[in-house]
């Protein structure tokens, strides 16, 4: 009867986890964007050359510009036929959609910000997640009587080989020692046991 009963409570628990399992199985929603390419790569496609456009470039058909600024600056000017998609927002669903639309299309995305570098960051993330139709608007935008004034910027031109300096830092971490503690032996405490004086012996003959 024992064993009867052990054995249900056995079957019971097998079951139950097997039903978590399952639970967790169909529950389990696969991330919405997955990295295509890793870091190192993407820095080596920003050393490229043809990574930047002009702004004699922009009025070419397959180019769409994408404004990153916040909607605040947009909506105080922007260049013509520019969408807003704040940097902030890139990986909102609206917006992945349209990205994945302009690269079935062969459309190709020309981010520009404030500066470069606010240009820069969405690249980054939206090349990792595998959009390669992308190029970068290298100009600074600021305002005039709430006019807006574009201006080229030259952007500086990496002074080595990006390649040979990935490969030079990985190979420097991997060269790194810890450096050796150096471990002083602490000198030997010495204890002096002073001797009692024999008490005076009382009383005599």
């Amino acid at each position: 009867m024992k064993e009867l009963e052990k054995t249900k409570r056995i079957s019971i628990a097998t079951t139950l986890f097997i039903l978590v399992v399952l639970i967790g199985v169909l529950s389990f929603k696969r991330p919405k964007n997955l990295y295509s390419f890793n870091t190192v790569e993407t820095l080596e496609k920003i050393g490229a050359e043809n990574l930047f456009v002009t702004l004699e470039d922009i009025n070419n058909p397959d180019f769409v510009l994408v404004d990153v600024r916040k909607n605040y600056n947009f909506d105080r000017g922007h260049l013509e036929n520019a969408i807003n998609i704040n940097s902030a927002a890139i990986l909102d669903d609206e917006n992945i959609d349209i990205f994945k639309e302009l690269q079935n299309t062969n459309k190709t995305v020309v981010l520009y910000g404030k500066d470069p570098e606010q240009a820069i960051a969405p690249y980054m993330i939206l090349y990792q997640l595998g959009y390669t139709n992308l190029k970068v608007l290298p100009v600074e935008n600021s305002y005039n009587q709430n006019k807006l004034i574009t201006k080229t910027v030259e952007v500086e031109k990496y002074a080595n080989d990006i390649n040979g300096f990935i490969a030079e830092s990985i190979k420097k971490s991997a060269v790194v020692k810890k450096p050796k503690v150096e471990v002083k032996p602490q000198p030997k405490k010495v204890i002096t046991i002073e001797k009692k004086k024999a008490a005076p012996t009382e009383g005599g003959c």
